[in-house]
């Protein structure tokens, strides 16, 4: 008569070893990640993390250009059709110190610990260009006079959710637009003869700045 084999009792089978059945087969052991491995997943995640952030870095840079581009364009426009019915660009004494071939400072925003104050030649001639095209005289974000240009909020220095008055013109980059009409008013110092309008594009190298010029 032959001998029955009866399958192996899965009871004391120990934790940690890998059976396909209980017919007596014994296979590997199986002890999840290794080190290394769990250091190379968690290198390759590394690797993917800074490509993606590189790739969103990038997309927001060109982003800010290309509405710079944008708003500079519109911007002129406006000083064009003020132009026609005042027979002068928007200057004042502002305006013409502002010098675009010199004024190489690409963080000339407002100060932060100073939202509501002007502080620079920067804010002091885009708060001017603001005021003439968006018919703002006196910067409490109401207009009381033609306008030219209507300004999104976003654009205005201090930006939302600040009701302080507005100091400056905000580009893209949270910095102040440079407006000049140095070229104009002095016959130097500047490189159009009607008026210069750029963001520095937080680049001290001019050759970097979003302009008109």
């Amino acid at each position: 008569m032959a001998k029955k084999i009866l399958p192996r009792d899965c009871s004391g089978v120990r934790r940690g070893e890998r059976l396909t059945n209980c017919t007596g087969e014994r296979h590997g052991r199986y002890y999840g990640f290794t080190l290394i491995e769990l250091v190379l997943v968690v290198g390759i995640i590394a690797v993917l993390s800074a490509l993606v952030l590189s790739t969103v870095g990038y997309a927001r840079k060109k982003g800010a250009r290309a509405r710079a581009e944008t708003e500079i364009a519109a911007m002129s426009a406006a000083c064009e059709n003020y132009k026609a019915d005042n027979g002068i660009y928007p200057t004042n004494s502002d305006t013409d110190t502002l010098n675009p071939v010199n004024e190489l400072d690409a963080t000339s925003g407002l100060d932060p610990s100073q939202p509501c104050t002007s502080t620079n030649d920067y804010t002091k001639a885009s708060l001017w260009l603001y005021k003439q095209i968006s018919g703002d005289t006196d910067g409490d974000r109401i207009g009381d006079a033609k306008s030219y240009f209507a300004f999104k909020p976003i654009m205005l220095l201090p930006p939302p959710p600040s009701n302080c008055p507005v100091v400056g013109i905000r580009d893209p980059f949270g910095n102040s637009y440079g407006y000049s009409t140095r070229m104009a008013s002095t016959g130097s110092g500047g490189y159009n003869p009607t008026f210069d309008l750029w963001s520095t594009a937080n680049s001290t190298d001019p050759n970097q700045w979003i302009k008109n010029w």
